[in-house]
């Protein structure tokens, strides 16, 4: 029984959740992160810390966690504002149900939310998160929120890809890193243009480790178009690019005139500078 207590990795929060659309009440899973539960590995250029499999308790999965969902409806949400759904906003969550069911089942049969998460329904819970940020209104910054989601969720598409080989994972997780692609680039442009604010976003993430702020957003908003972002047009492909290498400079600017900005951060933003700036000498000789 204790040896059981000990290999567990989650938790029922005691506090209540009821849901704003269907009025479910449920109890949050949350992570546990001691007794040697997370070893943080290596960090990816797309800010994604790895984890190294413990021998006591295996793979562990922070992202799966994060993404708030009612068991019943499937409406999801970071935790934050999972219980702040504007009131006009409620039946048009209510009205996509059967249909966020179907989208969602399609990917990933038959996810059990009443359960403790695995990887499938860690990964279910942050598709449904990014769709539900649809019927979020500007003042929520949903499309910066949905960008973060589209990313992770192709994280964990990765992740099990590795678990489940040749069930087409790899090819659902870059379908999902395109979309984070048009989602942070999309925030990026109507932060600068005033139509959506950033400001509700208090952390960027993308993960869950360390919050790399504005600048992050930055940088991937670069990254993604360049790994992720349409290739079939050359002339298109180009302007992206370049556009990408002055968002880059941007961040040495920043990092230049303050000794705060992550480190990590800015060597992978002089990689990815060198990098995009090569593309666009060989493809000018």
């Amino acid at each position: 029984m204790s040896e059981e207590r000990e290999l567990k990795i989650s938790f029922l929060s005691k506090e209540e959740y009821v849901c704003p659309v269907c009025e479910t009440a449920f109890h949050r899973e949350e992570l546990l992160t001691g007794s040697g539960r997370l070893n943080a590995g290596d960090l990816t250029d797309e800010l994604h810390r790895l984890y190294v499999p413990s021998a006591k308790y295996g793979d562990v999965y922070p992202l799966v966690y994060q993404a708030t969902v009612c068991p019943e409806c499937w409406f999801a949400s970071m935790d934050n504002d999972f219980r702040n759904l504007p009131e006009d906003s409620k039946p048009k969550v209510k009205q996509d149900q059967e249909r966020r069911y179907a989208d969602t089942e399609r990917i990933f049969p038959n996810p059990d939310f009443h359960s403790p998460r695995g990887l499938a329904e860690g990964t279910a819970s942050l598709y449904l998160a990014l769709r539900c940020y649809d019927f979020f209104p500007p003042a929520f910054s949903p499309t910066i929120k949905q960008g973060i989601a589209a990313l992770r969720t192709g994280w964990l598409l990765e992740d099990m890809d590795k678990k489940n080989p040749g069930q087409h994972y790899d090819w659902l997780s870059e379908l999902f890193k395109k979309k984070a692609d048009f989602f942070y680039n999309e925030a990026i442009r109507r932060e600068q243009t005033g139509k959506e604010s950033l400001s509700a976003l208090k952390i960027f993430g993308p993960d869950t480790d360390k919050n790399y702020a504005y600048e992050g957003a930055l940088y991937l908003s670069a990254l993604l178009r360049y790994k992720y972002g349409p290739r079939e047009d050359p002339v298109y492909r180009a302007a992206a690019l370049d556009e990408a290498k002055r968002t880059i400079a941007r961040i040495f600017g920043l990092g230049k005139s303050s000794k705060n900005k992550p480190g990590p951060l800015l060597e992978h933003a002089r990689n990815l500078y060198d990098t995009i700036r090569k593309e666009l000498n060989d493809n000018d000789e």
